[in-house]
This record gives C-alpha cells, structure tokens and sequence, in this order.
C-alpha cells in the first residue's frame, strides 16, 4: 500500500504534544492524520466547512477525495477499511448526505468492516426545533453502527476520535459515526492530538487449543469455514495456510470472502454463499465436526440456516471469533474461542497438529471444487461468460484486486476465477447494489501500481457508476466490467421460481455502456462473443485510461446452473385467482329488489 507518510502538522504533534489553540474543523482533520488516516470520502457539505478547511491545511498528509453521491463515497470508505484493516473514513453532510450514506454503514456493520462516518451537523443552539436538515443521528443510526455521538465541546475531539477508531477496530470490527456541529468546528480549543488507536489482540486460551487438538483427533469429516475478511493480515493469512495444509484440513471460505485463502491450494474447498456448488454444501451435511473462524454463520454460509439449524449443530461446532458477543448468538458452539484470528492462526500453527484421518474426504472436496471451477459448461448464446472468466483468471497480475457487486452475475466470477495468495476479492456481504464501482476506484486509489477490476451488473452500475467521473477526477484508471443481461437478474430468478412468466418490476432499459464511459474520455469496449473478450480486455487494461467492458450477455442464462426458461418450466403453476361468487351477490340485490317493491296485495278468494 503506498501510504502517504504520516509527519506531525507544523505546530502539532501527535500523541500528547500541546498547540496553543486551534479551531474544532482543524482538531478534526489533526485527529485523522493522528490516526494514520491517508484519505478521507466525501460529498462537501456547508455543514463541515471548518473541517474542510482542516483537511486543506494536511492535504499534504490526507488525500481528499471528492465523490458524486453520499452512498458511493462511504462504499468506497468502506472498501478503504476492507483493504486495509484500518477504519476508512467518510465524510458527509447533514440530513440527505446522510441519508444517502447510510447505506454504507450497513454493508460496514454486516460485513464486519471498520469505519468512521463524520456526519456535519446543525449549529447547536437550533437542537429540537426541527431545523433545517436536522436528524438526531444516535436514533437514525443507533440500530447499524457499533457506536454513535456528537461532539459538542471541541476541546473533547482528541477523546472522542480516538474512541472511535478504538470501537471501529475492537472486537468484531465495524461502523462508527460521529456527528459534528457545524459551529463546533470553529470553536477554539487548546488540547493536544491523541494517540493512535490499537485494537487489543486477545490471544486464544491454550486449554481451548488443547481442546481443539483433541476434537480434531476424533474426527473423521472435518471442515473450516473462513470469514471475516477485514480482520485478516497477510501474515495471519500465511499461518492460516500453514496450519490447513499440515492438517490436510479442507476449508471453505463464506459469501464473497474467496481471498481469505489461496485457491490454489489442495485444501481450498470452494465458497458457501449464494450460487455455490451444491455438492460443497452437501459435504458440509455431513461433516463430524466443524471449525468456523470469523465466520458468523450466516445466512448466506448456511443457505437460509438449513445447512446447520439453530440453535445447535448435530456434530461439534468449535467457533472462533474475535468478539466474545458473536459467540452463542445464534449457533452454540461445543468449543467457544474468543480470540484475534490472526492470533488464532498462529496458535494453531504452532500447537494443533494431528495425523489426518480424512485424506479422503479432503480430495473427495477438493476434487469437487475443481469440476466445478474448471469444467466450463457448453453454454448457449455467443458469449459463454463462464469461458470467459477463465480467460481473466488467466490474465490477472499476481497482485490483482477484484471488486464484485451484488447479483447473480456476481457468481460467474466466483465460481470460474480462482485467487491466489496475494490477489484480493471484496464485496457487499450484505448484497448491497451499486459498491463495485466505487470500491473499485478505492482499491485503484490505495493500490494505484496494481491491476483494480470492478466487476458489475447493468442493474449495480447505475446505482454508482456515475462515479467514473472521480476516477477522472483524481487520475486513476479501474477497469470495469458491466454484465448486461437487461434485467434485475436475481429479483426476477425468485420472479421467475415463484410467479414464472410473470415479469414485472424487473425488466431494464440500458444505455449503450462502452458510450457512456467514452463520454468522460475513458475506454470503451462492447463484448458480445466469447473470442472477442480476451483482446477487449488486453485493450482496455492497455489503455492508461478508466476503461470499462460491457458484456453482452444471454438474458436467459440467469445463473450458472440455470436457465429462465429451465426455472420456468421446472416451476409449480401458481394457482388462478379465485373467482368471485356470484351468487351472494345476486341474491342480496334480489332480496334488495323485492325489499324495494311495495307489499303485494292479498288476493281475494
């Protein structure tokens, strides 16, 4: 990572060092360097004007990045967070902007991703009178982030930003939001800059590793299941690999965690999430005992908790996770371990070895994963994306980075790409639209050397896409590649399993894509046949520019199993509307009818 070097502002020092007074905006912008913060997101807003003007003054040590919508600026901070470890930071303004942003605190609070959102605030003296853009913010975010305030009182920003970065880092990582008000900004204050924040590595407890060992020695079908991506480092994921293939331990990674371990290893077993092979997921039926290690379990990995029922497995559950609040809330692990990952992963190394009684079962799953990641299926139409993504697997850099959207597309490139160990793939967890791209101009901005491709949907991209214009902006170049298929492709799947032929909602009119980047002045290529991809790529990653490849896709190949007209076929008729009776209502006018007539007269005899 090309980290901005991090010297103390002139007259300001972090770590204790006193100034003779500056304003609130300043203090901010110093607690952010404080914090090793190299770039910062954001939508300007009149209400953080002072801050602002505090980033201008450390605009040789913070990048700020100016983006085109709330949203896609605290996706590409929490991009920022999921590549780094480090909390990203995203700054937006009072009420809308906020709004807008909200849903990358989200993605950070399901995804386990440390970040700090600075939210501009109304003057104070206007609280409660419903001013303008106002919005108590530890309500509206109460329920999503890890931790929200407001610092009223400049002279408590050094205390409040180092808490923040203390809570977005500690335990399981995640959002924190900070409001400020705009008049606090210009208050002045004499307080020194705080310290780094660092989140406590909380080491597994040796009889819990014995315990482990022992598990381990009586089982016959094991399997690991990897999460929690942010929490990693690269040397945490070397013991990880280490301690797998000593034991010959097969491991799958869960929903759009893949880079967690190298795929080309023997053990890498493939991804539990959505699209996944079935035949992995029928393995992790029946295995004796399961290790999970950051991963939560959930809905995804378990495909709707019907893999594993809660609240407890019928084999031993050994659950690792780095915030002892994660343990027990929905699965009752048999061996609880509370533990940093990284710190588990060397432990493991070190002590947990044993001779592997499943060699068997391990190549039966791995030779799983290789079917069902190198056989390409003969596809119909003239672009076969799964052919496709073997070519681009083929010419990614060993370092390559590889930002995905929410969609089925999405499971192209999980199914048929496999990452090696310095390569990165990062995504919505949560199943957000519209996050590659601006995760992608993230990656590209941290990682300007390396090779940044965005992988998107027609339906993702024009969610955020509009934020090719920041790649221009600030001089960076992602590659991004559009999956056209005209159609919100995992809404209308569910459409088409539940209500077949009955389309509604999710039908897509689309610009022509590789236009709509040339518009901008990038590169712009249109896909429509399987030999035509390769060289499309090679020219847009030649190109220097941002570059975007639109592919054309077969609409009805909806998955990579599947077909729309297969689901179709396969799905049950929905039963016709019932008719409505009639018959009360005809006899109600009638006794209405006769109640209207007046009393026939008695006859005469």
């Amino acid at each position: 990572m090309a980290h901005l070097e991090a010297r103390p502002a002139e007259g300001a020092r972090a770590g204790g060092a006193r100034l003779a007074g500056r304003p609130g905006g300043r203090l901010l912008a110093d607690a952010l360097r404080a914090q090793g913060v190299t770039h910062v997101f954001q939508v300007a807003g009149e209400s953080f004007l002072g801050l602002l003007d505090g980033l201008y003054e450390n605009r040789s040590h913070i990048r700020t990045i100016t983006c085109r919508f709330e949203g896609a600026a605290v996706n590409m901070a929490e991009a920022h967070g999921k590549l780094t470890g480090r909390p990203g930071v995203a700054i937006v303004t009072r009420g809308p902007g906020a709004c807008h942003g909200s849903i990358g605190i989200h993605i950070a609070q399901q995804d386990s991703t440390p970040l700090v959102l600075l939210v501009g605030q109304i003057p104070r003296g206007d609280t409660d009178r419903d001013a303008f853009q106002e919005i108590d913010y530890r309500r509206f975010f109460g329920g999503i982030a890890k931790w929200v305030t407001q610092i009223d009182d400049a002279a408590r920003i050094p205390e409040l930003m180092h808490h923040a970065f203390q809570v977005a880092l500690s335990g399981r990582p995640g959002p924190v939001v900070v409001a400020i008000p705009e008049d606090m900004q210009t208050d002045i204050a004499d307080v020194p800059d705080p310290r780094p924040a660092v989140a406590p590595r909380i080491l597994p407890d040796p009889a819990a590793m014995a315990e482990l060992k022992r598990l381990l020695a009586r089982a016959r079908r094991p399997l690991v299941i990897l999460g929690q991506g942010a929490h990693w480092t690269a040397e945490g994921k070397a013991d990880l690999a280490a301690w797998l293939m000593a034991n010959e331990l097969p491991a799958a990674v869960g929903f759009r965690r893949q880079a967690i371990l190298d795929n080309t290893l023997p053990v890498f077993a493939g991804d539990l999430g959505n699209g996944g092979d079935p035949a992995l997921f029928a393995k992790a039926r029946e295995a004796d005992l399961v290790i999970a290690v950051g991963s939560r379990l959930g809905e995804p990995v378990t495909q709707g908790y019907t893999v594993f029922t809660p609240p407890k497995l019928e084999v031993p559950l050994v659950h690792v996770m780095p915030d002892g609040g994660e343990l027990g809330r929905v699965y009752q692990a048999d061996l609880p371990i509370q533990s940093d990952l990284n710190a588990f992963a060397a432990a493991a190394r070190a002590t947990v070895t044993v001779e592997p009684a499943w060699r068997a079962w391990t190549r039966e799953i791995r030779a799983n994963r290789l079917k069902w990641s190198g056989e390409v299926p003969a596809y119909e139409g003239r672009l076969n994306l799964g052919a496709a993504m073997k070519q681009l697997e083929a010419m990614l850099p060993p370092d390559a980075i590889v930002t995905t959207d929410a969609g089925n597309f999405s499971g192209w490139g999980v199914r048929f790409i496999n990452y090696g160990a310095g390569q990165v793939l990062i995504g919505p967890c949560c199943g957000a639209m519209g996050y590659s791209v601006p995760a992608g101009i993230a990656a590209k901005l941290l990682f300007p050397e390396r090779t940044v491709i965005s992988m998107v949907g027609d339906g993702g991209f024009l969610m955020n896409g509009q934020e090719i214009a920041t790649a221009f902006h600030h001089g960076v170049n992602p590659v991004i590649l559009v999956f056209n298929n005209q159609m919100y492709g995992t809404i209308r799947m569910h459409q088409e399993r539940d209500y077949p032929g009955r389309v509604s909602g999710t039908a897509l009119t689309n610009p022509d894509f590789a236009k709509f980047i040339e518009a901008y002045g990038g590169h712009g290529e249109v896909v429509q046949e399987t030999a035509e991809f390769a060289p499309a790529m090679e020219r847009a990653l030649a190109s220097g520019k941002p570059a975007l490849v639109e592919l054309r896709m077969n609409p009805d190949q909806i998955t990579t199993r599947t077909t729309l007209t297969a689901m179709r076929a396969a799905a049950k008729p929905q039963a016709k509307p019932a008719r409505p009776n009639k018959k009360p209502a005809k006899r109600a006018a009638t006794a209405r009818g006769r109640a209207a007539k007046p009393a026939a007269k008695p006859k005469k005899r």
